[in-house]
């Protein structure tokens, strides 16, 4: 099993290390992000939640497109066009 996952990994870094690295960012700054929205329920500090996930839906959209994973790539693109629209409302309304 370790094995296997050695190979998952090495294979995700060799194949595209650009990608690789965007993906990492993504899962941290999301994780990061679903702390901070979970621990701060029910009113949660959405200044810091918000551009969190645009960091993280971005970067995802990113690396998706650059690997040719079109249902990720789509799925991180509407993230982050949500999240553009939930940073306005927070910041600028």
């Amino acid at each position: 099993m370790y094995k296997l996952l050695k190979e998952f990994w090495v294979t995700s870094y060799k194949t595209d290390k650009l990608a690789f690295y965007l993906e990492v960012f993504s899962v941290a700054v999301t994780v990061a992000g679903s702390c901070i929205l979970t621990f701060t329920s029910p009113q949660p500090e959405m200044t810091l939640v918000f551009p969190l996930y645009l960091m993280g839906s971005s970067t995802l959209a990113i690396a998706s497109f650059r690997r040719r994973i079109i249902w990720t790539c789509v799925l991180g693109s509407w993230f982050t066009i949500m999240n553009v629209i939930g940073n306005y409302k927070v910041f600028f309304e």
